[in-house]
């Protein structure tokens, strides 16, 4: 059963709150400054080359590293989201609430247009890589890529962060969570670009003016997440009766 709740106006905008938007938007501006940063430094590197086998590892790293550390340093005040996705499907099993969850969104997308701001300014105005299918890929098989790798993502956080019962593991979820990213980078990075997060894709798409295909990069992530939160969220943490909800990912 999803568990959306509107949230209030003063609970939004409470201190806690306003905090927990600022650090959604540092630690997802640090996150995509790493990630986008690490494919124009590819292409620095290869004079404009396409990206091969090492290059798609090294993103993949850079990516899961900078989750990582984003999720860590954000986690114990905003929870550590650092996506879209992983906010909407939180909000499916009532970890936080819509309204609340607008405003991070809003903090997440800022976030990532000013990290790839800085990286136009630093880079001496080069070009911004965005997400897009690779070619003899169409949108909606693209669409279904997406859907699959976010729901890895937000299942990870699910049971790893969120779930009442994670005990000891908790602690590692960090580290999973970044791994996950890492993973489906190298599994997907060829065909849909391996986003899994709307922010991420928005911020190129934005400092870059193509927004062509922004579509999948919403559409995808947000099933995926919204399906994670509705099956762990219900099946598994639902049936636990009368547990205590975590604050971590709250």
């Amino acid at each position: 059963m999803v568990k959306l709740a509107f949230g209030s106006i003063g609970d939004s905008f409470s201190v806690g709150s306003l905090k927990s938007y600022l650090s959604e938007f540092i630690a997802t501006l640090l996150f995509v400054f790493a990630g986008v940063g690490s494919a124009i430094a590819y292409s620095k590197l290869t004079s404009g080359a396409a990206l091969d086998p090492a290059g798609l590892v090294a993103v993949a790293v850079a990516h899961a590293f900078a989750l990582f550390v984003g999720v860590s340093m954000a986690a114990n005040i905003s929870g550590g989201h650092l996506n879209p996705a992983v906010t909407f499907g939180l909000a499916i099993g009532g970890n936080i609430t819509i309204l609340t969850g607008i405003f991070y969104w809003i903090a997440q997308v800022l976030g990532s247009i000013v990290a790839c701001l800085l990286l136009k300014f630093v880079t001496d105005g080069m070009a911004i890589p965005t997400h897009a299918v690779s070619s003899g890929m169409n949108a909606f098989e693209g669409v279904v890529m997406e859907i699959v790798i976010t729901f890895a993502l937000v299942y990870t956080v699910y049971a790893t962060a969120a779930d009442p019962k994670k005990g000891s593991v908790g602690i590692v979820a960090p580290i999973a969570i970044g791994f996950i990213v890492g993973a489906n980078i190298l599994a997907a990075g060829p065909f849909s670009g391996g986003s899994m997060n709307p922010a991420r894709s928005s911020g190129p798409a934005v400092v870059s003016g193509d927004f062509s295909e922004i579509w999948i990069y919403w559409v995808g992530p947000l099933i995926g997440g919204g399906l994670a939160g509705l099956i762990y969220g219900d099946i598994f943490i639902g049936s636990y009766g009368a547990l205590p909800a975590s604050e971590d990912y709250a």
